[in-house]
Order: structure tokens, then sequence, then C-alpha cells
């Protein structure tokens, strides 16, 4: 006779990937709104580009983020996908690029 297939535990691994995401995303939500708060009181023409540059990271990171947590929320016993290669570049590209610009609005 042979044993029954035992379902993968995760554990909380999942939920602790998918919170470190959430937190990620907030940060980036917390830049992009202090960006348009310091070009608002601004108001210069390289301001509103670069704010509009930090708006469309944070967006470009969102779509990414919010992939990865529907990943991981649908998994369920089974072992998520692996994020693709593109995903993590484009996230890590984000990430330093919405740093970079908000570093540019406050100097």
């Amino acid at each position: 006779m042979t044993a029954p297939a035992q379902e993968r535990d995760p554990g909380l691994q999942p939920e602790r990937t998918r919170l470190a995401w959430r937190r990620t995303t907030l940060s980036g939500t917390v830049a992009a709104v202090l960006a348009v708060k310091t070009t608002l009181h601004s108001g210069t023409a390289a301001g509103l580009i670069v704010c509009a540059l930090c708006c469309a990271l944070w967006l470009g990171f969102l779509a990414v983020a919010h992939h990865r947590i529907r990943d991981l929320s649908t998994a369920g016993a089974h072992r998520p996908p692996a994020l693709a290669p593109r995903h993590a570049a484009a996230a890590a590209f984000c990430t330093i690029a919405l740093a970079l610009c908000a570093a540019a609005l406050v100097l």
C-alpha cells in the first residue's frame, strides 16, 4: 500500500511575502504622494515632469505588485509560481527610479 500524497504546508511564508509586497507598495505610494505635494508647492515645469514620472513609476510597480500578490493568494496549498525575471527587473527598476525621482524633487 502506498502512502497518501501529502499537501504542501507553506506555513506563513506566502502571507509574509504578500505583506512585504503591500508594505513596499505603500512606501511607493507615500513617495508618489510626497512628489505630488512637492510639485504643487514648487510649480516648476521640471517638477511637473518629474512628478508625472514618479506617478507612472508608481503605477508600474503597483501593477507588478498586484500581479504577485494575486499569484500568492491563489496558490493555496500549492507552491506559488516563481516571480518571472522580467517582473522582478520591472519591480526593481520602478523602485530605484521612483527613489531617484523623489530625491530629485527634494533637491
